[in-house]
């Protein structure tokens, strides 16, 4: 890892603000979106860009907010892996937020947030927080090839379960799916069935495949041709150099996916699912005016 002395930390607006403290991951997922060229990194990926002055950043920005909003981390890269067990800019961002009576929506596929469960307990019952965690893979064999330095699925749904406890609130996402991988109606099923038993509010699935791109695609067929020879070569007579990559299972999948949430009572389109994360209760927004 590097550090740098970044300009500024939060991006969006219109009641919700964005944050990325790290840049870059050490998680190896195959499929990493993050990796794509457009995204014009400047140092090598797994060498993750730490922003040092993250919380002097974030402190700075809310205490010139006269509105409390949601603050969401970790679209981009990570806010807990590896490099976060010693350096702890999460947790300090958290106490921040905390102080200053702002909401949470933290992404992340580690189950080390379990660490700052007394904060995000403390966020939520003094505003809101939301923990995002994605689950692809019901195989302990097949997650570790794709999602190799990272706690498994079954891990993943015990730190829901501990958050559900806690009454804090969770949405997985269920994202992405690869083709001739994982889109079995029997991976699906394991996964949803975990999500109704922990009692997640929502579930964000933008239809049951993969997207490529210029970066990304180098760096996942690579992947296929380490651990399942011959199956690059599937994906280009099928898709070809598309960005958009469905499962051939996908209208079955996804008509498991609706049928499925509606049953349960969970939120299951992307409208759904960002209204909740950016939205701070009203009563909450009206004590922060006075």
């Amino acid at each position: 890892m590097h550090f740098v002395e970044a300009k500024g930390l939060l991006t969006g607006g219109r009641g919700y603000y964005g944050m990325n403290i790290y840049r870059g991951c050490t998680h190896g997922c195959i499929y990493c979106d993050s990796r794509s060229k457009c995204y014009r990194f400047t140092h090598p990926f797994e060498d993750v860009e730490v922003k040092r002055n993250a919380p002097a950043l974030l402190e700075k920005a809310l205490a010139s907010k006269r509105k409390a909003c949601m603050i969401g981390t970790g679209a981009m890269s990570d806010p807990y892996m590896h490099c976060e067990e010693e350096l702890r800019l999460t947790r300090q961002c958290l106490e921040i937020i905390l102080r200053h009576g702002f909401g949470a929506a933290i992404q992340t596929k580690s189950d080390r947030i379990l660490r700052d469960i007394d904060l995000l307990d403390e966020i939520n019952r003094n505003a809101k927080c939301v923990v995002q965690i994605t689950l692809t893979t019901w195989d302990d064999t097949l997650c570790g090839i794709v999602e190799p330095n990272v706690c498994n699925t079954k891990r993943r749904v015990e730190v829901l379960a501990e958050l559900q406890r806690r009454g804090i609130p969770t949405v997985v996402w269920l994202s992405p799916i690869l083709p001739f991988l994982n889109d079995t109606e029997e991976n699906i099923r394991a996964i949803l069935d975990a999500c109704i038993r922990v009692g997640v509010k929502g579930i964000l699935c933008f239809g049951m495949g993969l997207t490529l791109r210029e970066g990304d695609r180098e760096y996942y067929y690579a992947a296929l041709d380490r651990h399942f020879p011959g199956l690059k070569e599937k994906y280009i007579s099928t898709y070809g150099d598309a960005y958009e990559l469905p499962s051939p299972h996908e209208a079955e999948l996804m008509k498991l996916f609706q049928s499925t949430c509606r049953a349960n009572g969970i939120l299951s389109t992307p409208d759904e699912c960002f209204a909740y994360l950016r939205e701070l209760p009203e009563k909450h927004e009206q004590l922060t005016l006075f």
